[in-house]
């Protein structure tokens, strides 16, 4: 199933994709569960697979896409989780000893067709791409095991960690954090539609041309490894997101380098899920 959140006739909404319409979820329903979020925190997502709380799909076309949960409690992202030479030009890193993470505010966030804001200034000299694999919790975890850590999986989406690589070497939350810099979307599918994670092939193509591409086996630290991490730190809600981690070939590793620039066009695949699209602006 491919779930996630959109605005139509000016409505916030939440439904049921597939590749080319939506079909929205009831007043009726949105009414008790707002958001997608909320949906997701009371266990109530089969309530998306009865007819009864759906109404008519909705062309894709003629809907404003956001990104999948537009307010979820957490967006962690992963460091360093793929072998790669970045940052130092030219020498090859060693793998990192342990998970790295930082966190994203929603307000870096659009969804798939919208626009990314080219950031003011010096720092748009520095704008890279990073293309992810994100992970969507399904339910409350804390303190859970690597080997029960997948049970907490409720799917996963294509990720832009848009970076200010400059101003990541003085702060890795300013570089991150950089509004309307990233994205993710354009829907959510559920793990039990998909093949094992390490399967999933993620491509990213800037301008036709492809620039990343990896499978998720090829991670230093598995999805199970992130979330059990993460949640002996806090608790993991449902709706979270992990972004796992971006292969070699982000803009910043490259010589010359290759940043983004306005009207470039960015699109992240995994094949299985979808595709997200923005141009930048």
């Amino acid at each position: 199933m491919k779930i996630g959140s959109f605005v139509y006739k000016g409505q916030e909404l939440y439904g049921v994709f597939s590749d080319k319409t939506v079909t929205p979820a009831k007043a009726s329903l949105i009414a008790r569960h707002p958001t997608l979020r909320d949906l997701l925190h009371t266990n109530s997502l089969e309530m998306l697979k009865s007819p009864s709380n759906l109404l008519s799909p909705i062309p894709c076309t003629k809907i404003k896409f956001r990104p999948p949960i537009p307010n979820p409690n957490k967006v962690i992202c992963v460091g360093m989780n793929y072998p790669k030479p970045y940052p130092v030009d030219g020498v090859a890193q060693p793998n990192p000893k342990n998970i790295i993470l930082f966190g994203k505010e929603h307000e870096a966030f659009v969804g798939h067709g919208e626009a990314l804001e080219m950031p003011y200034g010096e720092p748009a000299n520095s704008f890279d791409y990073e293309g992810e694999i994100a992970v969507v919790i399904g339910r409350s975890a804390r303190n859970v095991s690597v080997a029960q850590a997948m049970e907490y999986v409720l799917g996963y989406a294509p990720f832009n960690d848009g970076s200010v690589r400059e101003w990541q070497k003085h702060s890795i939350y300013a570089g991150k954090n950089f509004a309307n810099s990233s994205a993710w979307g354009p829907w959510i599918t559920t793990a039990d539609a998909l093949p094992d994670f390490e399967e999933l092939l993620l491509n990213v193509v800037l301008n036709g041309k492809t620039v990343q591409s990896a499978r998720g086996g090829e991670m230093i630290f598995s999805v199970a490894e992130q979330i059990s991490y993460a949640s002996s730190l806090f608790t993991l809600h449902p709706g979270d997101v992990i972004a796992t981690g971006s292969p070699d070939g982000t803009g910043g590793s490259r010589t010359p380098k290759l940043y983004l620039k306005s009207n470039d066009i960015l699109a992240i695949a995994i094949d299985g899920i979808g595709t997200l699209s923005n141009t930048v602006l």
